[in-house]
């Protein structure tokens, strides 16, 4: 009976050493934290993977997600600086980013996390939105709208151990009661614009015209002017020639003759045959040879 006491109690002392042994490790996973308690307490936290100590029966782990989540936050009604409503559809990725007060303030539950997402996102909103007109929100959608809500919602939440990585808007709509208005407006606005780069254009235009059509008088007046200076440099130069062709007498007689007969062959050109001369014309000289048959 004494045997088997004994025998008893070196299992149990063997499966308490043996507990305590394997009781003195733990592991962290590749996307976790592990919070070392002990007595309720956190006195250790890991981020690394791997095999980690702890103090058997004392110690105990528990362990955070670090990866990144989404939440979908349900839609919210928000009113600009100009007192227009819009309705926005918010998405959210966030992560722990201190799993002390993470655990703390939230006790590590999810659940819990997401509510304070979602106020910290409305209040986000409503005050990056307040801040703004209807416009000044319509045109800063896209990454500068994404990046205020997401630096205000951080502000507000970083207490709880989250970080916000991007407060994205996934649709800014209006209200149906008030939604033709605003397109209507908005294509109002539009066609001032297009109206006004036309009028510029035009005027540009209108400019270029001017300025091609001053260029083309100039040219123009430089084209004729030069075609003058050639024209009289061009007679100055035949009567230079006419003038060394008949330098003698004899040569200006027979030009004079020569110019007396197209004279009179002009003046046969018409249907009209007759013509009548005075007796001392150049032209009864050339019919008649000389001067003393002029009269005859």
């Amino acid at each position: 009976m004494k045997k088997k006491a004994l025998a008893a109690a070196g299992i149990i002392a063997a499966l308490i050493v043996l507990f305590g042994v394997f009781g003195g490790f733990y592991t962290v996973g590749p996307n976790e934290y592990a919070a070392v308690r002990q007595f309720g307490k956190i006195v250790a936290t890991s981020d690394t993977p791997g095999l980690k100590l702890k103090v058997p029966f004392i110690q105990n782990v528990q362990h955070v997600s670090r990866a990144t989540t989404l939440y979908d936050v349900p839609l919210s009604d928000v009113i600009t600086r100009d007192k227009k409503s819009m309705i926005a559809d918010n998405y959210v990725l966030w992560r722990v980013a201190d799993p002390i007060k993470y655990i703390r303030t939230l006790d590590a539950i999810d659940i819990r996390a997401e509510e304070r997402i979602e106020a910290a996102v409305y209040n986000a909103l409503k005050n990056v939105i307040s801040s703004m007109t209807q416009d000044e929100v319509i045109e800063a959608r896209g990454e500068r709208l994404t990046q205020l809500l997401t630096e205000e919602a951080n502000s507000d939440i970083g207490d709880y151990g989250i970080e916000v990585l991007t407060a994205e808007i996934k649709s800014l709509d209006l209200p149906d009661d008030n939604k033709q208005a605003v397109y209507e407006r908005m294509i109002s606005e539009r066609q001032n614009i297009a109206a006004s780069y036309t009028a510029q254009g035009e005027a540009e235009a209108q400019k270029i015209r001017n300025e091609t059509d001053k260029e083309v008088t100039v040219m123009e007046a430089d084209a004729k002017k030069q075609a003058e200076i050639l024209t009289a440099e061009g007679e100055a130069e035949y009567m230079k020639i006419l003038s060394k062709a008949y330098d003698t007498e004899d040569k200006a007689d027979f030009y004079n003759f020569m110019r007396s007969l197209d004279a009179l062959k002009g003046s046969l050109s018409g249907k009209e045959k007759t013509i009548i001369l005075d007796k001392d014309s150049d032209l009864v000289k050339v019919l008649y040879g000389n001067e003393n048959n002029a009269g005859k």
